[in-house]
């Protein structure tokens, strides 16, 4: 069987590592990370939490053990400072496919510092898309359910009007536009992908299931935005690295745009009756809600069904209980 080829610019993050450990399960698989560990990683200099500092580090040392342990190439570049290099690199081994994760991955970091976002989100799409023109290569970026803004209606499919509120979504907005426009004129391999809630192992992401999750462990109180009761489409990681392998072997996904979520809105509230039962005294505060953070609920995964085959097994009542038992495990309680 012929090899193929995978360049993960932001590997070393929450998405990226667990996409380079699955790829790395079929040995024709041949697997580059480009990351350099200073955003939301082991090196950043802004915007890490003190909060669960420590833990935080054996988290990210121990994806880049598991990266070493399976073998995965991994290069520390920044994409900004180093782009003549990984210019270099990406024309000398001609990727088939290259997953760009390489982004500040946090709303509320974008409406505190956006020209650090911009940096680091738009720029560098930019350098890439400028390599990519001279390359045959399938990009696939990853953008958010965030560029919907409020949703109209209960359920959102990707012909949904975009009216993002707030930075991040519209920086993520602005980007597959970008990529598109490229398309026009360059004519390059492009595929966007749509997450929602993502929870699961080795994340530090700031997501709400690990914001959840870490308090209660530690027995602090997890405040709630709004009154609960408003719905998320989570999204266990396992799942979601299933629908981007599949992006891949599909030919039809070239120029598409996909919702890859679990395909069903469900309460915050939720993820609070799961913690219940494994966490005594679990300590539960409601609070006014963000006004940038948009209203939202069920992402429709027909179009990802329908043309790759996409399939998640895990509601959060599976895979938060499967998160919450890794987590427990990992700093033995």
């Amino acid at each position: 069987m012929k090899k193929k080829t995978y360049v993960i610019l932001g590997g070393a993050g929450f998405i990226g590592h667990n996409l380079a450990l699955k790829l790395s399960e079929n040995p024709n698989n041949l697997i580059y990370i480009f990351d350099d560990l200073s955003v939301n990683n082991l090196f950043a200099k802004k915007y890490r939490k003190k909060n669960n500092f420590l833990i935080h580090n054996r988290i990210l040392t121990h994806r880049l053990k598991l990266i070493k342990k399976n073998n995965i190439k991994f290069y520390r570049f920044n994409i900004n400072s180093s782009y003549k290099k990984i210019e270099k690199k990406l024309l000398r081994i001609k990727p088939n496919f290259i997953f760009h994760l390489a982004a500040v991955s946090h709303a509320n970091i974008s409406n505190i510092d956006p020209f650090y976002t911009y940096e680091n989100s738009v720029n560098t799409l930019m350098r890439i898309l400028e390599i990519v023109k001279s390359l045959n290569s399938h990009l696939i970026y990853l953008s958010s359910s965030m560029v919907y803004g409020n949703f109209n209606g209960k359920v959102v499919s990707e012909n949904t009007t975009c009216k993002p509120l707030g930075i991040y979504g519209n920086l993520k907005l602005m980007c597959e536009n970008i990529i598109k426009a490229y398309k026009q004129v360059f004519d390059i391999n492009y595929t966007i992908v749509r997450p929602s809630a993502l929870y699961g192992e080795r994340c530090i992401s700031m997501r709400v299931g690990q914001i959840f999750l870490e308090n209660a462990v530690q027995g602090k109180k997890i405040v709630i935005n709004g009154n609960g009761k408003e719905k998320l489409d989570f999204t266990y990681i396992e799942d979601f690295i299933s629908g981007l392998i599949k992006i891949t072997k599909a030919k039809n996904s070239r120029g598409q745009t996909y919702n890859l979520t679990f395909g069903n809105g469900r309460q915050i509230n939720s993820l609070i009756d799961i913690l219940k039962k494994e966490f005594t005294n679990l300590k539960v505060y409601y609070e006014k809600r963000d006004k940038l953070m948009p209203k939202r609920g069920t992402l429709s995964i027909l179009k990802a069904k329908k043309q790759l085959n996409f399939n998640p097994k895990f509601p959060v009542e599976k895979g938060y209980l499967k998160y919450i038992r890794w987590y427990k495990k990992f700093i033995k309680i």
